[in-house]
């Protein structure tokens, strides 16, 4: 394969952002110009996967090119993500109170006695053969794979990293100066692309370098008040019919109920105004309609930060030479299934398309073809070797790393390209899709599924007990037990592990 080094890097990565939530994968009610943008002067991939459908495994994925069975974060990090000792005067004083004031409750939650852990030492990540082999390497928002307060994952030049995982984005909690501080006023989105541009200004024109920024966004809260009033009176008037308006999935508590009596029913949750911090009771049909237009703000309010970026790689004359990658960690249900939220969205878990396809998009003016849309089958587990591969660096993968490059897709030197066949898991649940099949396993007892993509591309239908099926199954059966039992290390076993979907406390401890 011939191919073109690449230069340098910006590497865009959203939290719990659907294929689905883009205008140029075919939404028409959500802007996002500068998402449609890229895809415009870039390639964009139909069918493009995380490794996990839940924060922390897909990112320790998507860094180190391993499944959550092969480095053992199996889901979303509830602690371990700092050293409370690195708390500013600030938070440790409202954290000490008795009666928290509201705004320092969520990060109180997770950070008072918290200790560091380092999930990722021992795994090489792509930023670090980066860094090595003489890259800038800088980082900017969202980290929650372990030990947020300290350097690491060869982002040497720049580490700029919010403290939990999901961020309130009026009062966020990030590490500036060694200390963890609350930004309050400030709207997370806004910080996080203003550090990148500040990397962007300073960094030295003589070397490479790899700039990865983590927005929180669109992770909730959704909440009118936790965005920018200019993008919520955006869909004031948004009927959201680019969003299925589903019957509760039926592994919801609600499912004895019919449709009309569930859309009034009062939400469980508890919504709160920041304005007077005074809870409100929504019922389901309200609550559908007030989160997806949070949603859908946030959504818009990063992509705005995304066109800043845009703006100055192009006013800086660096535009093409870098490559950018915009991805999110996992996808996200905002009513799709009857579902308000990813693959713990449900218990048992799930695989729904709408959970495990996220954007993919990739644009270097000169070196991706522009406009091109593919339907290769690729994953977060693919990125690693992808980037070696166009930046020209002789990088040898471990055994337990099953991606393969799809640079020559990219290039346009491979029409299709990548595997044809994806894999996913989450805990005890694993996937395997060939683009026709999606076939799920629930260990040990299910329930498990499969679904005809073709015939039924919204997996409503479950085929698992078709006959007609059966050689197909047995087909995708094999090829996904083959391929676990090549990457799992035992150590780290999804199928072995009680994952629920409620947080992973350390490396075998999950809430249950």
């Amino acid at each position: 394969m011939s191919k073109r080094k690449i230069k340098n890097i910006l590497f865009i990565l959203t939290d719990d952002q659907g294929a689905w939530a883009m205008g140029c994968s075919g939404n028409s009610e959500l802007k996002t110009p500068n998402l449609d943008r890229i895809a415009e002067t870039g390639m964009r991939f139909e069918n493009f996967y995380c490794t996990s459908p839940v924060c922390s495994p897909a990112r320790a994925s998507l860094l180190t090119g391993k499944i959550p069975s092969a480095h053992g974060v199996h889901d979303w990090l509830a602690f371990g993500q700092i050293n409370d000792s690195s708390l500013s005067k600030d938070l440790r004083e409202k954290f000490e109170m008795e009666d928290t004031p509201f705004d320092y409750r969520w990060p109180k939650s997770q950070l008072w006695g918290d200790k560091a852990i380092r999930y990722l030492d021992g795994h090489k990540t792509f930023t670090e053969v980066l860094h090595d082999h003489g890259y800038q390497c800088a980082l900017s928002g969202k980290w929650h794979v372990g030990a947020a307060d300290q350097v690491q994952a060869g982002f040497e030049d720049g580490w700029y990293t919010c403290a939990i995982g999901g961020a309130d984005y009026y009062h966020a909690v990030v590490l500036e100066n060694g200390e963890e501080v609350m930004k309050s006023g400030e709207y997370i989105t806004d910080v996080i692309t203003d550090k990148a541009i500040e990397f962007i200004d300073g960094f030295d024109k003589e070397r490479p370098f790899c700039l990865c920024v983590h927005y929180s966004a669109p992770h909730s809260p959704w909440a009118k008040e936790c965005h920018p009033a200019q993008y919520i009176d955006m869909y004031n008037d948004c009927p959201f019919d680019s969003i299925p308006h589903d019957p509760p999935h039926p592994w919801s508590p609600d499912v004895e109920m019919s449709f009309e009596e569930w859309k009034k029913k009062p939400h469980p949750g508890v919504r709160y105004i920041h304005a007077n911090y005074a809870p409100i009771r929504e019922t389901w049909e309200q609550y559908r309609y007030e989160s997806v237009r949070g949603y859908y703000a946030a959504v818009t309010a990063m992509d705005a930060g995304v066109g800043r970026l845009l703006d100055k790689l192009e006013a800086d004359g660096i535009s093409e030479d870098t490559l950018v990658v915009f991805t999110s960690d996992n996808g996200s249900n905002m009513g799709h299934h009857g579902i308000f939220g990813k693959g713990n969205g449900t218990y048992p878990v799930n695989m729904y398309a709408t959970s495990v396809k996220v954007p993919g998009l990739f644009r270097c003016p000169g070196t991706i073809p522009a406009g091109v849309v593919t339907q290769a089958n690729a994953s977060h587990y693919d990125i690693f070797e992808t980037l070696m591969d166009l930046t020209g660096i002789d990088f040898e993968p471990t055994p337990d790393m099953p991606g393969k490059s799809f640079a020559g897709v990219l290039l346009g030197e491979e029409p299709e390209g990548g595997d044809a066949v994806v894999y996913d898991e989450y805990g005890s649940t694993r996937m395997i899709c060939d683009g026709k099949l999606k076939l799920v396993r629930r260990y040990p007892d299910g329930p498990d599924e499969l679904f005809d993509l073709e015939k039924d591309p919204g997996e409503y239908t479950n085929f698992i007990d078709d006959a007609a099926y059966a050689p197909q199954i047995a087909v995708l059966d094999e090829k996904l037990k083959s391929w676990f039992n090549k990457y799992v290390n035992p150590a780290f076993d999804g199928t072995k592990e009680k994952v629920r979907g409620k947080g992973q406390v350390t490396s075998h401890i999950f809430h249950q």
